[in-house]
């Protein structure tokens, strides 16, 4: 039977809606996983657990290094990607399980991935028409973009070294206004390099700190010895921002 044009264009019209909702497919199975994990693995991802479990873990460690290495990772990985709790203690695991050298590698790795995932999940849902809207708007809309679009790398750098800013914001909102992937990557797996170390390094500690009944200090992160160098690297990444602005009231 020979299709009409109209039986044409009403297959089009019916088949762009279920296209436009796959797109939103990833980011929606995200959120109802972390909405789900929220309320369902607080309990579970905590030191509590880890102190409880540290021996058949150290022991895993010793005679199958790698597959824990692995299975390490790839826990990790979903954890960032689903925006599950637990991201911190996660991070103190690695360093107490691998070490600082190699537990900062592969926390770095794991988060980098993980982060990613859900950048783009969101871009290719909501992103993409957002970015759209943006291209096409003006006014002060428009010159908020073209800011973000000539200082990327610097602001990226900036939502990856402010401690205060959580990291699945970090994830999601420069997925939102359409930065591009490779400075998302570049930035995040350098980013959190720092704010990686001091984790891992806390993580180092823990047998000790478990031995004597304690609760890690995670205010070590808030320590002069330790915020200062971080402030100093947002100070840094500030500066081409600072720079081109003085240079465009310069010109004007």
């Amino acid at each position: 039977m020979k299709r009409t044009k109209s039986d044409s264009v009403m297959s089009d019209t019916t088949q762009a809606p279920r296209s436009g909702l796959a797109r939103h497919i990833p980011l929606l199975v995200i959120l109802a996983v972390a909405a789900v994990g929220f309320f369902t693995l607080g309990d579970y991802l905590t030191f509590e657990t880890l102190r409880d479990n540290r021996e058949a873990l150290l022991a895993w460690r010793d005679t199958h290094y790698w597959s824990m290495a692995g299975v390490f990772i790839a826990v990790y990985i979903v954890i960032v990607a689903f925006s599950l709790p637990g991201a911190a203690v996660a991070s103190m695991t690695g360093g107490f399980l691998f070490g600082l050298f190699a537990g900062t590698v592969f926390n770095v790795f794991a988060a980098t991935i993980g982060a990613s995932a859900i950048f783009l999940a969101a871009r290719w849902g909501l992103g993409e028409s957002l970015t759209a809207r943006l291209e096409s708007s003006e006014g002060t809309i428009k010159k908020l973009k073209d800011g973000l679009r000539e200082n990327e790398i610097s602001v990226l750098f900036l939502l990856r070294l402010v401690p205060v800013v959580p990291f699945f914001v970090a994830n999601l909102v420069p997925a939102l206004v359409g930065v591009k992937f490779r400075n998302f990557l570049i930035t995040t797996a350098l980013g959190i390099i720092p704010g990686g170390i001091v984790y891992t390094w806390i993580g180092v500690g823990l047998g000790g700190v478990f031995d004597r009944g304690e609760t890690p200090d995670v205010s070590l992160l808030w320590e002069p010895f330790v915020i200062g160098p971080i402030i100093g690297l947002c100070v840094l990444a500030t500066l081409p921002i600072v720079i081109k602005s003085l240079r465009g009231r310069k010109d004007g």
